[in-house]
């Protein structure tokens, strides 16, 4: 059985383009090799009624939801609270997570500052998401996986959840690329292959605008049948006058 998810970015400098998002690009390869299908992907600013109405939106559509941003110590860290709002939740402080944080500053002799310790703060009843870059955990509630937005340490807490994410069946892609041959070219073979075929989805991708031709991707949880499918797009490209180049694909 397919397994879905959607992860939910947050935070003004995401919008303003200040900050370039990595986090759903890794986590869309992340859930794939675990045969779960990252169904949508939302980005918000730090405005706690859209965070919460985004989040009410995914969480009841999807297996898992991911949250990446605005959990740190500043006053516009606010994911936490608008969470518990969304869910109707209190917001505490985590005896444990305080004993990360103070565990972690007191090695580096750092003062633990009331500032850090808004870092300890979760919904009522969540989990904690270990965070060995710097310290401070993500937290999981219900569906829900609250997890940081620097690059490094969201990487490094999906580790920690290994876990806890059920696995779906793998989807087995094939891709075909076929050098100087415009999308264009082949559209009407595609739409026929695709019709002709069950259980198969192909996506087409032009290169550099499609002067340097176009790659199609076969997708389905048969692997047989993605196979299938690329083999009929190989045909239908060499009967075009270009020779394509194989390669497995996410």
């Amino acid at each position: 059985m397919q397994k879905t998810a959607a992860i939910l970015a947050i935070g003004d400098e995401l919008l303003s383009g200040r900050t370039r998002d990595a986090n759903m690009h890794y986590l869309a390869g992340w859930l794939t090799e675990r045969g779960v299908e990252l169904k949508e992907a939302r980005v918000v600013g730090d405005d706690s009624d859209d965070i919460g109405a985004a989040l009410n939106a995914l969480r009841g559509k999807y297996d898992y939801v991911f949250t990446s941003g605005g959990i740190g110590p500043t006053h516009d860290d606010i994911t936490v609270d608008a969470i518990a709002a969304a869910l109707g939740v209190s917001v505490i402080e985590h005896p444990r997570a305080a004993a990360m944080i103070r565990h972690y500053y007191s090695k580096r002799d750092i003062e633990v500052t009331p500032a850090r310790l808004r870092m300890a703060r979760t919904p009522e009843g969540a989990h904690l998401i270990e965070n060995p870059v710097s310290g401070a955990p993500g937290v999981r509630i219900e569906n829900i996986f609250v997890m940081a937005g620097v690059p490094r340490i969201f990487q490094a807490m999906l580790n920690a959840i290994e876990g806890e994410i059920e696995r779906g069946a793998v989807i087995h892609a094939r891709a075909a690329t076929a050098p100087n041959l415009p999308e264009s070219m082949l559209a009407d073979q595609l739409r026929e292959i695709q019709g002709a075929l069950k259980g198969v989805s192909l996506g087409s991708y032009p290169i550099d605008g499609d002067e340097k031709g176009v790659t199609v991707v076969a997708r389905s949880m048969d692997e047989a049948v993605a196979t299938s499918a690329i083999e009929a797009v190989c045909a239908a490209m060499r009967a075009l006058g270009v020779d394509p180049r194989l390669e497995d694909r996410r």
